[in-house]
């Protein structure tokens, strides 16, 4: 990772220039979808305006809901999107002219923005607190955020990425009613990995428009870093709840998303992937939105190495799915990055090496200049890679059980490195039928959802 002295940056910046104004955001539903867009401001000196379309379908109907939910979705869809703008100067003062916020909704944003941040903070060196970063004016003259009843079914809209994660909420789920896959911008994996699991005419695609001039402002040396994406997502998979008249959202948010990636600080790459997010993003929802829609992470409740093992008996998957980033646009697996690796790790105990390697173009355990990546994976480094991935126990544990996937052949060089330091440490100890069968307590999942990862697993009530 590459880590940035950008502080002297960052206040003269904010020196310069004042304020971030949320000034104003419109949607019209029209013959195609519904359009949403938003403007943003900088003191004068910069003007931004993302948007957004949700294309219009036979399961989706825009005036199923009322106007002031539909307002209210929009403006909240903006309160997210503003952040990825802010970010490239860090005014203090960000004004937030269509609504007013009580104590509790201005607390659930700043927190939002300031944990969401964390990483932007951290790979930039910028030593910010939740305190000082940022103050949000909301407009006093102008109504607040009120509740609404929606008529909903008892199906789901299930969120999908293209990734093992959403595969297993899809499978999971196949026989819980008329869901809805739910696609941001949509990729060849995303679009595939759905259309195998029985959605393929029954998707929500979200088209996300950013402001090019985010990218000028990049080019010529401005602030830039990771924001919460998946806060930006969980605003939108409700406005699609809403017009689609479904109560849940089926996450595939799995434990390890809680684990920080710099140990012993709050700085974590998937933060709105957390519990913690999840737990205020309900709060927020039923308290100023509305209490009929059920935001949760299916596989909350699960580890990366249990996820894995419910995957890896799925093969119809195996020449689709794809979580590499490096490689998203290609709809490629790079083989180069730390998401590949550990992917290729977290699925070794489950599919044999030779399926593997078919499947990501080789061994990614064998190579040499992996091992950086695999240092901070097994936490033999001292931080994480700020990517997607699981806890270092859950590495650890992985490379342990794969090491019997080799039976009489050579290990591969990291592997068998790996088992040369540490098997008497960490593998002889290991209960992996344990690891297998363990639920997590931490979690919002519904009893008649949790029933169907027990039976999964076949874990006796």
């Amino acid at each position: 990772m590459s880590l940035e002295n950008n502080i002297e940056k960052y206040n003269e910046l904010r020196k310069k220039y004042k304020s971030f104004t949320y000034n104003t955001y419109e949607y019209k539903i029209k013959e195609d979808g519904l359009y949403m867009e938003f403007d943003f401001e900088i003191d004068g000196f910069i003007t931004f305006n993302p948007s957004l379309l949700i294309p219009n379908n036979i399961f989706v109907d825009f005036t199923r809901v009322s106007t002031s939910f539909l307002s209210q979705m929009v403006f909240n869809i903006g309160m997210v999107e503003l952040i990825s703008y802010w970010k490239a100067i860090c005014p203090k003062e960000v004004n937030i002219l269509p609504y007013n916020f009580d104590k509790e909704q201005l607390e659930f944003w700043k927190k939002i923005y300031f944990n969401g941040l964390g990483e932007f903070f951290y790979l930039n060196g910028i030593n910010a607190t939740q305190e000082d970063f940022m103050t949000i004016f909301p407009n006093k003259e102008v109504r607040f955020l009120k509740p609404e009843t929606i008529d909903v079914d008892s199906a789901c809209i299930i969120p999908v990425g293209g990734g093992k994660d959403s595969v297993v909420s899809l499978e999971l789920l196949k026989e819980h009613g008329e869901n809805l896959a739910l696609i941001m911008n949509p990729r060849r994996a995303s679009k595939a990995t759905a259309d195998i699991g029985g959605l393929d005419k029954r998707t929500i695609v979200v088209k996300r428009f950013l402001d090019t001039k985010l990218l000028d402002l990049n080019a010529k040396g401005f602030l830039n870093g990771h924001t919460p994406f998946s806060a930006l997502l969980a605003f939108i998979s409700v406005l699609a709840a809403g017009i689609a008249g479904k109560e849940y959202i089926a996450l595939s948010n799995e434990a390890s998303a809680n684990e920080p990636t710099i140990p012993g600080t709050n700085v974590n790459h998937q933060y709105s992937k957390s519990l913690e997010f999840e737990r205020d993003f309900r709060s927020y929802i039923e308290k100023s939105i509305t209490p009929d829609i059920k935001y949760f992470s299916l596989l909350r409740p699960l580890s990366e190495l249990q996820i894995a093992s419910i995957f890896a008996k799925n093969k119809k998957y195996f020449t689709e799915f794809r979580s590499c980033n490096v490689g998203s646009k290609e709809n490629i697996w790079c083989g180069e990055c730390s998401k590949c690796l550990f992917t290729f790790i977290i699925l070794s105990p489950f599919i044999k090496p030779e399926i593997l390697e078919d499947i990501f173009g080789g061994n990614l355990l064998n190579i040499e200049s992996h091992r950086q990546y695999f240092e901070e994976l097994a936490g033999i480094a001292s931080e994480k890679p700020f990517e997607c991935v699981g806890t270092i126990d859950e590495v650890n544990a992985a490379l342990c059980m794969s090491i019997k996937m080799y039976k009489d052949d050579p290990l591969p060089l990291l592997l068998n490195d790996f088992a040369k330091k540490y098997k008497v440490e960490k593998c002889d100890i290991l209960d992996s039928e344990a690891l297998l069968k363990t639920i997590e307590k931490e979690h919002f999942v519904e009893e008649e959802f949790l029933k169907l990862i027990k039976d999964q697993l076949h874990i006796d009530e």
